[in-house]
């Protein structure tokens, strides 16, 4: 009828649980809601009201540290593949014709250039991996922080005021960082080689980001900051040239003791122990000096990288031992000495 009021439906009621305590929280009061989970198991209040946050910050931060832990090991396994493309000797497609192209004396080099390649390619895959690691799990740690609300602000501002402090309290040792991955990148020096650094000279132990480490002739080690290092005179870089004079009297005639010299040195390279040494024959270069004492005669070997001094006290040895033999006069006060009747 048209004059009746229409009755109100009642709205239906909210669901409550009928076990919740008076002191719980309003959200345990939806039933099937994970704080209503939670607080059933728990019963604890503060752990309720933030089982919604945990959980989505939880979530959030495994995301990150799996997304970390995965781009690190695909970077890593790039930089492997590189590393291990440089040491194995593979040629990149662009320069292949110019390989086919190069000389019989530089391929005959390859098996030292490719060893040689291969440490440092290691050495600087080992800095970029160590690089990589800490940008990557830097980055995943200041997300996580900010993730759960913590005011990175502060953070970035104190790390660049740290970081201004580091270098200028730290400049030597940011210096030496710098050097050594210049050395590594440049090629100028690798373990074995025999340097001169200026104030240290001996053979490379070990080759650091901040300190190279020589043993000399003596045994002593020493240790270079590579800040330090103002020049490096490598003496097993491509090849070396064993260096020989040959003193010899005024009244020697220098043709024929030239020719006898480099006679000598050509067949003393022929031996077994000398010739795996040597690269190239015996070079006469011819009179060096002219003194009061005699004539100086200079005879040359190229060797292998670290061999001269070998080859040269071999070849120096049996120059001496054919000169001798025939008779070729020796400087004074040598050779008259030897001219002197005896008693």
């Amino acid at each position: 009828m048209s004059g009746q009021t229409p009755t109100p439906t009642p709205s239906p009621e909210p669901s409550v649980l009928p076990d919740v305590p008076i002191d719980a929280p309003a959200c345990a009061n939806d039933a099937g809601s994970l704080c209503a989970r939670v607080f059933q198991y728990t019963h604890a209040s503060w752990l309720s009201r933030s089982a919604d946050a945990i959980v989505t910050h939880a979530v959030t931060t495994i995301v990150i540290l799996v997304v970390a832990v995965v781009l690190r090991y695909a970077l890593h396994r790039a930089i492997k593949r590189v590393v291990d493309g440089a040491s194995s000797g593979k040629v990149p497609r662009l320069l292949r014709p110019l390989r086919d192209r190069a000389a019989a004396s530089l391929r005959e080099a390859a098996p030292q250039v490719i060893e040689r390649r291969s440490q440092r390619a290691q050495a600087i895959g080992s800095v970029l991996r160590s690089f990589v690691t800490l940008v990557i799990y830097g980055v995943a740690f200041t997300l996580i922080l900010g993730e759960f609300g913590v005011n990175l602000a502060p953070i970035i501002a104190s790390a660049g005021i740290l970081g201004v402090a580091i270098g200028f309290g730290a400049q030597n040792l940011v210096r030496d960082f710098l050097s050594g991955i210049f050395m590594m990148l440049e090629d100028q020096y690798g373990v074995g080689d025999v340097v001169d650094l200026g104030e240290a000279i001996g053979t490379v132990e070990a080759v650091g980001l901040r300190v190279t480490t020589l043993r000399d002739i003596a045994g002593t080690v020493w240790y270079v900051r590579n800040g330090e290092v103002l020049r490096v005179g490598n003496s097993s870089q491509g090849y070396s040239v064993a260096v020989v004079d040959i003193p010899v009297g005024h009244s020697a005639d220098v043709d024929d003791a030239s020719e006898l010299a480099r006679s000598a040195a050509a067949e003393e390279c022929t031996e077994p122990e000398i010739a795996g040494k040597v690269l190239a024959p015996p070079e006469m270069l011819g009179v060096q000096s002219v003194t009061a004492e005699g004539i100086l005669l200079r005879l040359t070997v190229r060797t292998r990288p670290g061999e001269q001094w070998a080859v040269q006290r071999a070849v120096a040895g049996a120059v001496k031992s054919a000169l001798d033999d025939a008779g070729v006069p020796a400087p004074t006060p040598f050779g008259a000495a030897a001219a002197r009747p005896r008693p």
